[in-house]
């Protein structure tokens, strides 16, 4: 291990901040980077804060980046980052528009340097177990997925109502469950989104090249206070398998509500209970098990991450003409 920076100071440059630091590497975070002045020193408080990235791309002292930035400037921090020869843990959505993901994947490509966009669903252990289940066979072939995510209206960025930077639910919030979709069923061919209102819950349905159908409902605007929770079932050709979480926020892990998987076969019914596994932990010592490797994140690809960010832009195109099904390229 050498240096890190935490690249953004808001609610998710926190929660890296935090889980490198459980992980054992607090003094090595060298830098808090952003514009304006520092909002934490609870956290990294040996870390430096510059609202100048120049300097912690020209530092040597560094090799790693925590990308937690407003979206809009995740392709230009991430390019630039790569071209200096750093590693990135790229938050997500991996970018805006697909051009610039492209680019972010050319710019990863053309240096030895390990890129990871943070879809830290894949690390969650109630979706690890349900990979297991699928992976088992005891379902059969999963031909179907239902998946609900809800949540209390953000507070934490004063930019996310704003779909010009956040790209609105879609692209910020059902992300998630897009990429959980396309894990289990495959590739994405056409999309279908509806919703009553602006804030209004979305309930997008996703075709597949093998057949297989997704439903996602997200529902970003719940009162303050409101726990969160989400849920993935997978309804195979032999059996069911569900896992669903409530918990204060989504940081907060398993171990503060209700985290609990059901399988369901000829068999029976089993109700499995999921501890916490610290996914935003587990999340970077991947990362930087991959930098010691030398290897790609073939857990979380930046592959898998346009994939989910094609399906987001085709539910928003869906919203945008009334409810029409979108075929993606």
């Amino acid at each position: 291990m050498t240096g890190i920076a935490i690249v953004g100071q808001g609610y998710m440059g926190r929660t890296h901040a935090e889980a490198w630091s459980r992980l054992g590497h607090g003094d090595d975070i060298r830098y808090i980077t952003a514009p304006g002045d520092r909002e934490w020193s609870d956290v990294a408080a040996r870390a430096a804060f510059t609202t100048h990235l120049d300097e912690v791309l020209f530092d040597p002292a560094v090799d790693r980046l925590s990308v937690c930035t407003p979206t809009p400037s995740h392709a230009s921090i991430a390019i630039r980052a790569l071209r200096a020869g750093k590693h990135v843990l790229l938050e997500k959505p991996i970018a805006l528009s697909l051009d610039d993901a492209h680019e972010i994947e050319s710019a990863a490509a053309a240096g030895d340097r390990v890129l990871m966009i943070a879809q830290v669903v894949r690390f969650f252990a109630g979706y690890e177990a349900l990979a297991g289940v699928r992976d088992s066979g005891r379902i059969g072939e999963v031909r179907a997925v239902r998946a609900s995510r809800v949540l209390a209206t953000p507070t934490w960025a004063p930019w996310w109502p704003d779909e010009e930077q956040s790209g609105g639910v879609p692209v910020d919030f059902s992300i998630h469950d897009f990429d959980q979709a396309n894990f289990f069923l495959g590739t994405p061919v056409a999309v279908r989104a509806t919703r009553t209102a602006h804030e209004a819950p979305l309930e997008t349905t996703i075709e597949y090249e093998a057949g297989g159908i997704a439903q996602v409902h997200s529902f970003p605007y719940l009162p303050q206070g409101s726990p969160f929770s989400c849920s993935l079932e997978l309804i195979g050709s032999r059996g069911q398998a569900a896992y669903r979480m409530i918990s204060g926020a989504p940081t907060d892990g398993a171990g503060s509500g209700v985290s609990e998987l059901t399988i369901s076969t000829v068999d029976g019914v089993e109700r499995i209970p999921i501890a916490d596994n610290d996914p935003y932990a587990r999340e970077i010592e991947y990362f930087s098990a991959c930098i010691a490797s030398r290897t790609p994140p073939v857990r979380s690809t930046t592959a898998s991450a346009i994939a989910a960010l094609e399906v987001s832009l085709a539910t928003r195109a869906s919203l945008e003409r009334g409810g029409q099904r979108v075929e993606l390229s």
